[in-house]
């Protein structure tokens, strides 16, 4: 009871409305939705710290996460074998990477991440080579060669995403194509595994620090399930246009990251 009069206490539309933006971002394109969430919990919600904002959004992003994450296992976009080897190596880089980002200026984390995310999307850009693995299962035959690829690309990433407080999502879609030669919407969907598990071992190191605001998070998942309902829908019918796709994806991150470069430069003090 006192949980239920603490969020009514504390009620924030706007962070409704932001969590349903990310989660129909997660839905739609598998990532880039916990670095769009750090931006809006900051200067729409108005949370005090970027690394408040961090945490509490890395939580967020988890739980929206795995509502994207069922509704395409439901329809079949998920390659669960291949995505658990990956999401098992990444959980222990994201722990060992967001044990660092905690001591790091939050607004430098943002600057350096954002220069990231526009090498990251010129590559997608650029990326013509056509993805034909769609029917590939993890098996004995192939094991030898995936799991070293999977363990390896997880461990790495998932560093990434816990040094810089975010899901990954936006590293993890192209380094499944990489690895697997899948379509983008397998990886997308097999993406959204790691995104909740690197979110979730984020937002926990954080919570040790103070750095989760629990109602806030809260509001933005509520919002967020509706969201990655719509984003999904959206990406089935898209599957078949990956040109498109793919160049959504990449114009997100980029906008993003040029937003994220100029209000955090704004802010930073060193």
């Amino acid at each position: 009871m006192e949980i239920l009069q603490l969020l009514y206490a504390e009620f924030n539309p706007l962070a409704v409305v932001s969590g349903s933006i990310v989660g129909f971002v997660l839905g739609l394109i598998g990532s880039g939705g916990s670095v769009l969430a750090v931006p809006l919990l900051l200067y729409v919600v108005g949370m005090p710290s970027p690394h408040m904002a961090i945490g509490t959004s890395a939580f967020a992003v988890a739980m929206n996460a795995a509502t994207g994450t069922i509704n395409h296992g439901f329809k079949g976009n998920v390659k669960w074998r291949c995505a658990l080897t990956f999401t098992v190596a990444g959980i222990l880089g994201s722990y060992i990477g967001s044990s660092f980002g905690k001591t790091i200026n939050g607004n430098l984390l943002l600057i350096i991440f954002s220069i990231v995310m526009i090498l990251i999307a010129g590559l997608m850009l650029t990326d013509k080579k056509d993805k034909p693995n769609g029917d590939l299962h993890m098996t004995l035959e192939n094991m030898a060669v995936l799991v070293p690829k999977l363990l390896s690309f997880g461990f790495v990433v998932g560093l990434a995403a816990g040094f810089f407080g975010i899901g990954g999502g936006f590293l993890i879609v192209p380094a499944l194509i990489y690895a697997l030669q899948i379509p983008i919407i397998f990886a997308i969907g097999s993406s959204l595994v790691a995104v909740t598990a690197f979110g979730l071992t984020t937002s926990i190191n954080y919570s040790f620090s103070g750095f989760v605001d629990w109602p806030i998070a809260t509001y933005f998942i509520m919002g967020g399930v509706i969201g990655s309902l719509f984003g999904t829908r959206a990406a089935t019918k898209l599957a078949n246009q990956k040109a498109l796709l793919n160049k959504l994806f990449a114009l997100v991150l980029i906008l993003m990251a040029i937003y994220m470069i100029y209000r955090s430069y704004e802010n930073l003090d060193l």
